[in-house]
Formats: structure tokens, sequence, C-alpha cells
């Protein structure tokens, strides 16, 4: 079920990269997300690429959303989720006092996972076929 979410906007936030490509994915992700309509922004966001994370929280702040959840596109809760992802969301939220900022779990253990990669495995095993 989707749910509308007025004045809110989701930060899709990825680890970045210095492959320009695996940057653009995410950004792909994103803009997918935004074309389904449930949120009013959708902004990116990376650790170690542009844009920065408060860069995208600005952003979002400037436009009129009263609600961020940041959403990170990180298969599990390691380390930059666990140690660096509070420390920048604890600083953010004093720079913009008059918005809640939430951070929802990554994305292991969600129930498409397992899907995901058995569609891999199967696109894999139908090239294969179709080569030999």
């Amino acid at each position: 079920m989707l749910i509308v979410a007025v004045n809110t906007g989701i930060v899709i936030f990825a680890h970045g990269s210095s492959v320009p490509s695996a940057n653009d994915a995410v950004r792909a992700v994103a803009h997918a997300t935004a074309a389904a309509g449930a949120f009013d922004r959708v902004e990116t966001a990376f650790l170690e690429a542009q844009p920065n994370l408060a860069d995208a929280v600005a952003r979002l702040a400037d436009s009129g959303v009263t609600r961020i959840l940041v959403v990170p596109y990180f298969l599990t809760l390691g380390i930059h989720l666990q140690r660096d992802l509070p420390i920048l969301i604890a600083q953010l939220a004093q720079a913009h006092p008059n918005v809640q900022i939430r951070v929802t779990p990554p994305l292991d253990g969600h129930p498409a996972m397992g899907q995901a990669l058995l569609d891999r495995a199967n696109a894999a095993l139908i090239d294969w076929k179709q080569k030999a």
C-alpha cells in the first residue's frame, strides 16, 4: 500500500562513487521513486560524492517540506549507517529545527531483496542458455 505523504520529502542516501555511472544509477532510482508520486519531493544524496546529505536536506527544507525521510540505499547496517549517519542527522536536525528528519532501515531484510536476487540469477541463466 502506497501512502501519499503531504509536505514530506525523501532523500535516497547512498555511499557514492568516483564512477559517475554508479551515482547515475542511484539518481535513476530516485527519479523512479519521484515518478510514483507519493512524495512531494525526492532528492539524492551521497556520503562520498555530490550532492551530500546536507545539500539535499537544505533543498528539501527550502522547498517547504516539514518532514524528511532519509532512505539509505545501502544493503546492510554497516559502519556508515551505524556511526556516520546518526552524526550527520543530528547536525541536520540542529540546522533545520522546523523540519522533522527520520531515517529508514537499509535494504537488508526487505522482502523484495530475495526476489531481486532470484530475478538476477534467472536472467543470467536465460542469457547463458541463449549463448550456448
